[in-house]
């Protein structure tokens, strides 16, 4: 029971004293996310650096669960590799099906640090949104973000 309470402890720590926190210029790509079924919200820009995240700035309300995740989640990707940090994402959400499985928790205490505290959301299906929506939300303004940095080569006539 003193792990599931310094987790809770964590988690609170993030609520209160949010990473990241406040929008930023420059940024590349800027997205809103809503978890639909509870009303949290998160306002989210990432500004890259080449194919590194330079940045992610967001703004949000809702459940302490919904705001210390998008703190937990800015500390882990930060100067990182978009694929890098999206597979970090990836492992939060194998965090998140686990059902709180502790040896599921153990095996990403290293790629997840302060993250692995939300092991126990994963017991509640209905919080399981909150704490993902940011990790979401990352998600798409990378792919965003990569489409800027990145656009597509013109289309045009054969080459031969």
């Amino acid at each position: 029971m003193q792990l599931q309470s310094m987790y809770q402890e964590i988690i609170l720590d993030h609520y209160r004293n949010p990473h990241g926190r406040g929008l930023r210029e420059p940024f590349e790509a800027e997205v809103h996310h809503v978890n639909p079924t509870c009303g949290d919200e998160v306002t989210l820009r990432v500004h890259l650096d080449g194919d590194t995240i330079a940045d992610v700035s967001y703004e949000g309300m809702g459940c302490s669960i919904s705001q210390a995740s998008v703190s937990a989640m800015y500390d882990l990707v930060i100067g990182k590799s978009v694929p890098e940090a999206l597979e970090t994402g990836e492992h939060f959400m194998t965090l998140m099906q686990s059902k709180g499985d502790a040896s599921v928790a153990e095996k990403l205490e290293e790629e997840l640090e302060d993250a692995v505290a939300f092991a126990g959301v994963s017991k509640y299906p209905a919080r399981i949104k909150c704490a993902l929506m940011s990790w979401m939300a990352l998600k798409d303004a990378s792919a965003r973000a990569l489409s800027v940095a990145h656009p597509a080569a013109p289309t045009g006539g054969q080459q031969a």
